[in-house]
């Protein structure tokens, strides 16, 4: 059954948008569009807008024109949560990589009598197949094997088009659990980077409550009016990390030469572990409230058009 925190984000997202029931059957037949078509019927109803792929000029826009253009070979090594860590490790050292626990293509191969009694299981290849165990006695093995087979067969890159995933293998992975004594709720921190200089980022937190919200920092960590859809600002006081300024020298490393990406991190304590890197925020589908930040953040891609 479906938790019912994403039943009623779901709920909320039809009734503030209707159109969104239109998307379900666009994306179910999406392998009938090439990617140019279909990424513009995808920006339009999404985005209520055209998709300007000559000029683009706003961030979504542009992430559009990078899923089109932008296609180096080690991007699918990228955005695989498995090979990712490996790719991480050199440029950054094993030191920060969250310890893995397993590895399975099916969910029936995996031997839970080795793993820990708290560790996560996550799929390798799209977004949200997550399962948090928390105690390993209490798993709901029928109810995570549900979830995570479906996600294995999930085609991530027909859903939006983002090329990097077209070729990573469904897998599923075990990795070490985290968790923050200090503040109770685990931090993710996520950067985006232009060019190898972070520029902007959120903070993700309270995903164990009905609502996740995001919370945006410059790189002073001065707090930003800034919103996406779905996902408020929480309003709370929070105070720096004492890492921060170590993160903000990771992200530029791993974003050298590359035109956006995000990159994210967790800070426990005096220790900091990679999370993942992006290329498609949202997709490149999500607007931000006011949108002169998705033409500010638009201007910081520069793109090789003539």
């Amino acid at each position: 059954m479906m938790p019912f925190k994403t039943l009623r984000r779901k709920i909320t997202t039809v009734i503030n948008d209707p159109k969104t029931l239109l998307l379900v059957p666009l994306m179910h037949f999406s392998f009938l569009f090439t990617d140019e078509i279909y990424l513009k019927f995808l920006f339009r109803f999404t985005m209520n807008k055209k998709l300007n792929l000559k000029n683009p000029q706003t961030f979504n826009e542009k992430l559009q024109w990078l899923k089109l253009n932008y296609k180096k070979p080690e991007l699918n090594n990228m955005v695989d949560k498995y090979e990712a860590k490996k790719y991480v490790s050199k440029i950054i050292g094993e030191g920060f990589i969250v310890k893995n626990l397993g590895l399975w293509d099916s969910f029936d191969k995996i031997d839970f009598d080795k793993l820990p009694d708290q560790f996560v299981l996550k799929t390798t290849h799209d977004q949200g197949g997550v399962v948090i165990v928390n105690d390993k006695n209490k798993l709901d093995k029928n109810a995570a094997e549900k979830k995570l087979t479906e996600h294995l067969k999930v085609k991530h890159y027909y859903l939006s088009r983002e090329w990097p995933y077209k070729n990573v293998q469904p897998r599923i992975l075990a990795e070490e659990f985290l968790k923050n004594d200090t503040v109770g709720d685990l931090y993710d921190y996520k950067f985006f980077c232009f060019n190898g200089e972070p520029r902007i980022m959120y903070i993700v937190h309270g995903r164990e409550k009905d609502i996740c919200y995001f919370d945006w920092f410059d790189m002073e960590f001065n707090h930003l009016d800034i919103e996406r859809r779905g996902y408020p600002n929480s309003n709370l006081e929070i105070k720096k990390p004492v890492n921060w300024e170590l993160m903000i020298s990771l992200s530029e490393k791993l974003s050298k030469d590359l035109p956006h990406i995000r990159v994210d991190f967790y800070s426990i304590k005096d220790k900091v572990y990679f999370g993942e890197l992006t290329f498609f925020q949202g997709g490149g589908l999500m607007p931000f409230y006011p949108e002169e930040w998705d033409y500010k953040l638009g201007s910081w891609i520069n793109l090789p058009i003539n």
